[in-house]
């Protein structure tokens, strides 16, 4: 019996350890392993991440944004964009509510962490997987501290497993107090400012000091999305995420939200927004050219600008004043080498940030003839040659004066005072459109120029800049003038950029471009774009176009050169809307003030200026202005207009003749020559041996036709 049972023991195998038991402990054993060797790693990683680090004072110093400011030609600082920075806040000065706030909605559990938050980052890596596997979740506030001041917003594990050892880093070499005190004064609160104390100067308007607690709620919520919450973006939204963070503060038992309602907050003045003035046209049409002129840089920068504050206050208003009800305006004053010393947008900034002198493409009507007439006397006419008013028709193109006559015999400097536009079409169809439209291209016009025959009357859309452009390079003799608004650009005081004026590119030669300002002048003179003269000499050019949609005046004076839009932004006509009227106006106004502290210059070829204040009035002559002349759509097709209706005016005699406008005073040459100084033109009868006409109305541009 017992030998049976010790056989029988001996005929059961041997028992092998668990397989399972086996795996398990070597896999702890590994992973205890890899967590001891990942630990010491990771002490490695934060200890050489702390010795790198900044001094505490290296990092209150290092901004985190480029400033930009930007001066007048005399040095005022015209606008600040990009970061700003307020003064920076010790921690015993920040309000106790502004650092609970912060605390309570950022990081409940700031003060007891080691720089990261467990509970967060689990948050954070169930999220993401949830979302595009994009790593989201709550980081703490030195989390935060450490990607904004090291690193960037890149979503991704490598930059949170940065994030995470820079912030044990920063836990190990800076105290709680430190790190909140680095925290908000290095912040973005949204619209541009950064730190406490920028945010409240901006947001309510004094110093972070003086946050009460509803303010500090306010400010504490823009961090998780200042550009939604910001005040300056929404008002509300930020009001109500305030609220939002008082209620925290409260179910944490904050000491500092004792005793303040969310009524409290909705109660707060929020500091209203500056108004933003007509230099911000300015400055958005100047600021972006910096790409092209100087190379990227983090550095502050100081750009100092052409703009003349005097000129631009003097355009605001000669703007604001002088448009139409309904109608917008812009202005553009280009000094002799192109500095841009005025420029106007648009009636109000705030409304309407479109900058109708550089954006706006618009047609020029009558003003546009100057290519018309640049490229007749360069190709050899001069102003005192004869020319023919009569029918014309051009590829079944057939354009009309306003009176529905024909002046007969003139001479070319006539025809451009009074815009004729039929001696337009003849010498357009002489020369060629082809060579006009190479003429405008040449003095500057970006925009696209067609050449069909009734482009002599400016049916091209152009820019104001462009034209204002191509007047400035009459002025300076044929010389090429380009605009500019930026002289020099510093950083640390030290010139990264100057502009150098480039007088190199001559467009015509100087006798046509002198001819040509003596055309100008005479247009001035003897039309009635009188309302541009200005006391001193003024060579310049109305431009109206059809059914009165867009009134132009361009002219040049001592040295400044400025060009007049004004219509509406839909296009629509505007009862009474010349160019010899509210253009020339606002013009006259601009140009009274932007050179009166200039010498008088006379132009190379001197007009005798009527004493205008001897004659009578201008409507004594000539009646209403007529809605327009020659009319044509966008396309160039002529437009059938209703003849005017002829109002009676009582004749008043000349108070130097003595004489009735009916007898002598007509629009005639003899009229033109006597008012500009020049004798009669040779080889032409006098003018008793023609007969007699009756005095026309004024055409499209509201200068008065010669017939």
């Amino acid at each position: 019996m017992a030998t049976r049972s010790r056989s029988s023991r001996k005929a059961q195998p041997p028992r092998r350890p668990n397989r399972w038991k086996r795996v398990l402990g070597w896999t702890f054993g590994i992973g205890l392993t890899v967590a001891i060797l990942g630990l010491i790693a990771l002490v490695i990683a934060v200890y050489t991440a702390r010795s790198s680090l900044p001094s505490f004072d290296e990092l209150k110093s290092s901004p985190n944004g480029q400033m930009i400011r930007v001066h007048a030609a005399d040095g005022t600082i015209l606008v600040s964009l990009g970061p700003s920075y307020g003064e920076w806040i010790p921690y015993a000065e920040i309000p106790a509510p502004m650092r609970d706030a912060m605390v309570a909605v950022e990081d409940r559990r700031f003060r007891s962490h080691i720089g990261v938050d467990p509970v967060g980052i689990a948050r954070g890596i169930q999220v993401s997987f949830q979302r595009d596997k994009r790593v989201a979740g709550v980081s703490t506030i030195t989390q935060q501290l450490a990607r904004n001041v090291f690193l960037t917003s890149n979503r991704s594990y490598g930059r949170k497993l940065r994030e995470g050892i820079l912030a044990l880093a920063l836990e190990r070499k800076f105290t709680k107090d430190q790190i909140l005190e680095l925290y908000l004064n290095k912040a973005y609160f949204g619209g541009g400012a950064y730190g406490v104390d920028a945010a409240s100067r901006k947001f309510f308007g004094h110093p972070a000091q003086t946050l009460s607690t509803s303010e500090s709620a306010i400010v504490a919520g823009l961090v998780k999305a200042p550009s939604n919450y910001s005040p300056t973006a929404d008002a509300d939204a930020a009001v109500a995420r305030g609220r939002v963070v008082l209620r925290l503060m409260k179910q944490q038992g904050v000491a500092s939200a004792a005793g303040v309602e969310e009524s409290d907050i909705q109660a707060v003045k929020l500091a209203p927004e500056p108004m933003q003035n007509s230099v911000r046209y300015f400055t958005d049409w100047a600021l972006p050219q910096l790409e092209m002129l100087i190379d990227e840089t983090v550095e502050p920068i100081d750009v100092w600008t052409t703009l003349d504050l005097g000129m631009q206050r003097a355009a605001d208003e000669a703007i604001r004043a002088n448009a139409p009800a309904g109608a917008q305006g812009a202005l553009v004053a280009l000094d002799r080498g192109g500095e841009v010393r005025a420029m106007v947008g648009g009636k109000d900034y705030v409304s309407s940030i479109y900058n109708r002198a550089t954006q706006a493409t618009r047609q020029p009507g009558s003003a546009f003839k100057l290519f018309v007439y640049l490229a007749a006397l360069e190709a050899g006419h001069k102003p005192d040659d004869q020319v023919v008013d009569e029918a014309v028709t051009i590829n079944g193109w057939s354009p009309r004066n306003s009176s529905r006559r024909f002046s007969g015999a003139i001479n070319i400097r006539t025809a451009f005072a009074y815009s004729i536009n039929t001696i337009a079409a003849k010498l357009g169809q002489e020369i060629g459109f082809g060579t006009i439209a190479d003429m405008a291209r040449r003095f500057g016009i970006t925009t696209p120029v067609n050449t069909h025959p009734s482009m002599v009357l400016g049916t091209s859309d152009v820019r104001l800049i462009d034209m204002t452009r191509a007047f400035a390079s009459v002025a300076q003799e044929g010389v090429a003038v380009t605009p500019y608004g930026i002289t020099r650009v510093t950083a640390n005081n030290q010139v990264i950029y100057a502009h150098e004026v480039d007088t190199s590119r001559v467009l015509v030669a100087p006798y046509v471009a002198a001819e040509m300002t003596d055309l100008l002048q005479t247009a001035v003179s003897t039309g009635t774009a009188r309302a541009a003269q200005i006391g001193r000499p003024v060579a310049g050019k109305t431009g109206t176009t059809s059914s009165n949609k867009d009134g132009w005046f361009l002219g040049f004076s001592s040295g400044i050169t400025t060009g007049v839009w004004m219509g509406r932004d839909d296009a629509r006509p505007i009862s009474g809307l010349q160019g010899g009227t509210a253009p020339a106006r606002a013009f006259a106004s601009f140009m009274k003030r932007a050179v009166a502290n200039r010498p008088i210059e006379q132009f190379e070829t001197e007009v005798t200026l009527p004493e205008w204040q001897l004659e009578p009035d201008e409507e004594t002559y000539f009646g209403e202005p007529d809605n327009g002349a020659m009319m044509v759509d966008a396309d160039g097709n002529p437009v059938d207009q209703p003849a005017p209706t002829p109002q009676a005016t009582e004749e008043q005699p000349d108070p130097v003749t003595g004489e009735t406008p009916s007898e002598t005073q007509r629009l005639d040459q003899e009229w033109l020559d006597r008012m500009t100084g020049r004798g009669t033109p040779p080889n032409r009868p006098p003018v008793s041996a023609q007969p007699p006409r009756e005095p026309p109305p004024r055409d499209q541009d509201g200068e008065r036709p010669y017939q």
